[in-house]
């Protein structure tokens, strides 16, 4: 078993409390995803997404969903979707590649998975500021931003979890705000507040919040507004099957890259 990052208690507790103005981002990775659907030439029927707000997420996308809770076990029969969506929540995962091998267990034969969420580059901007602030007030940091994944990385964890024709994509938003707490402000709202089990469990102290607002303010604005960056990660998948397109071996190719070009192939071995 991995070791334990995430306080889901704690993440349960603060989804309960967001309120709904700040759904954005989901509305944003919605879109995405709508969009690669219907690229697909298929037709979907079995159907499951995985996330606190599932059911607003079929109800957005107009899928006839099975909408499943983000806990570390997933409530997936095996064999049973051809279409599996995790929404928004991988990023406090546990253990992501167990998330993605779950689904693909859960996957039929040739069956589709997407998994959206944040990525390493989200709120790059806080973590700088807040890790200034506490090196300045308290002479030491702590964990006050998740870790999250690099697409770099990513592509990786969806062939260890067994699933076919991986691709890893990304998309990063730049949202502007008055200031800090603004920004902060929307996070409670989303429910993405700070979740780690090694967190600090007392309040922050005024010093530190205000010295935290300074160094984003002095570091991280544009035209008297600070931003912030959010990056989406997609991932998707296939359940593999017998039928299926594969990639051709190295070296089985007929042609020559240079012939199809019309250029002449120079030796790698040669001064001329």
């Amino acid at each position: 078993m991995p070791p334990l990052l995430f306080d889901h208690d704690a993440l349960a507790k603060r989804r309960e409390r967001a309120n709904g103005t700040a759904w954005f981002l989901h509305d944003q990775a919605i879109d995405m995803i709508h969009e690669r659907l219907s690229e697909v030439n298929r037709q979907f029927t079995k159907i499951a997404i995985v996330g606190f707000r599932a059911s607003e997420w079929a109800e957005a996308l107009k899928l006839n969903a099975k909408c499943v809770p983000d806990s570390d076990i997933l409530d997936l029969a095996e064999g049973q979707y051809d279409l599996i969506i995790h929404a928004m929540g991988m990023h406090w995962a546990n253990d992501p590649i167990g998330q993605l091998v779950q689904m693909r267990r859960a996957l039929s034969p040739d069956g589709l998975m997407i998994a959206a969420f944040f990525g390493g580059q989200t709120l790059s901007e806080l973590r700088i500021a807040f890790a200034q602030a506490e090196a300045d007030i308290l002479g030491g940091l702590s964990p006050r931003i998740a870790p999250m994944g690099e697409i770099r990385d990513l592509g990786g964890l969806l062939q260890r979890a067994g699933l076919a024709l991986p691709v890893a994509d990304n998309i990063s938003l730049n949202v502007t705000y008055e200031n800090a707490l603004e920004l902060m402000h929307d996070l409670r709202a989303m429910g993405e507040t700070n979740v780690m089990l090694a967190r600090h469990k007392t309040p922050m102290s005024r010093a530190l919040l205000n010295a935290m607002t300074a160094q984003y303010q002095n570091h991280f604005t544009e035209q008297s507004r600070i931003y912030a960056t959010f990056e989406l990660i997609f991932l998707t998948g296939w359940a593999p099957s017998a039928d299926q397109q594969k990639p051709l071996q190295p070296g089985s190719a007929q042609t020559r890259l240079a012939d199809a070009l019309g250029t002449l192939e120079k030796d790698p071995e040669s001064d001329k």
